[in-house]
């Protein structure tokens, strides 16, 4: 009876952090990959990436949770989030604090094995991922806030690794911000009937008619401040190819969510894994090459 009970709790714990849907752990890591290999030159401290690696997944299953708090009187009128363990009673809120606090004070144990500019940085990181949430109330693109907040690995990878943040990291940063707010428009796009009728801002709801086009708009944005970026480094061809197969995939993101089909506008933010391997695999190659 203990197991099975343990077992069930388990399960829920699992669902409120998404550590079954791994979609949201590999957008926050991408980027944070694409700074560590930049800031060393392509020959990053292993143990630093390991740090990184798990830092991620631990504060990303943290803002999950923080995120079901913030909208637990919501969740349950939304036909995707309806059955989460908030809204369905599997888990209190005080069981989901706990867990987000635990989750935060490991994250933080290993931000210390570090400098103390990245444990300065990380302080102001756990403060995106805490108000995030918020931003859903009153802001009308709370994706931007979300850009920064998912983004805010790439200056503390600089800082971890050589101690300052330099331009480039910003320049990254805000590339990533162009992203996010193209691929969670995707994924605000599938909830945007629900959150009308349940007043949460997003950005779908934002650019109204013209999502489709802002998308698009930000995934050039992305690519260029990439490609900028790549000339201040003096990246080789095998970058800019990484840059020319993520802008393919955001075409193909183009046929996905240009008739505004839920299932579809969803296949698209979950292919957004393979715009940010695709930067990935440019700057890896760079640095092998």
């Amino acid at each position: 009876m203990f197991l099975t009970t343990a077992r069930k709790k388990f399960d829920v714990y699992i669902r409120l952090t998404r550590l079954d849907k791994p979609i949201g752990i590999l957008l926050l890591l991408w980027p944070t990959l694409w700074a560590l290999l930049i800031a060393a030159n392509g020959r990053p401290d292993w143990f630093v990436v390991l740090i990184f690696v798990v830092g991620t997944v631990l504060m990303r299953s943290a803002g999950c949770v923080m995120n079901d708090v913030a909208d637990h009187k919501f969740d349950g009128y939304v036909e995707r989030t309806q059955y989460r363990p908030l809204p369905n009673k599997e888990a209190s809120r005080k069981e989901a604090y706990l867990l987000a606090a635990a989750l935060s004070l490991l994250a933080f144990a290993l931000v210390n094995l570090l400098n103390l500019l990245t444990v300065q940085l990380s302080f102001l990181a756990l403060f995106l991922a805490i108000t995030y949430p918020l931003t859903k109330r009153f802001f009308a693109m709370p994706q931007a806030y979300l850009g920064i907040a998912f983004g805010f690995g790439i200056p503390m990878a600089f800082a971890a690794i050589n101690n300052e943040v330099p331009t480039v990291a910003w320049l990254l940063l805000l590339a990533n911000v162009f992203w996010a707010v193209a691929y969670d428009t995707e994924y605000a796009m599938v909830d945007r009937d629900d959150d009308l009728k349940i007043g949460i801002r997003s950005s779908a709801i934002t650019f109204g008619r013209y999502d489709i086009a802002a998308v698009m708009m930000c995934y050039v944005a992305t690519l260029l401040l990439l490609a900028i970026a790549g000339a201040h480094m003096h990246m080789n061809a095998y970058y800019y190819a990484g840059l020319i197969a993520a802008a393919f995939t955001a075409v193909y993101h183009y046929s996905l969510i240009k008739n505004r089909d839920r299932t579809n506008c969803f296949k698209a933010f979950l292919g957004n894994n393979w715009f940010g391997l695709f930067v990935f695999g440019g700057v890896a190659l760079n640095y092998l090459t």
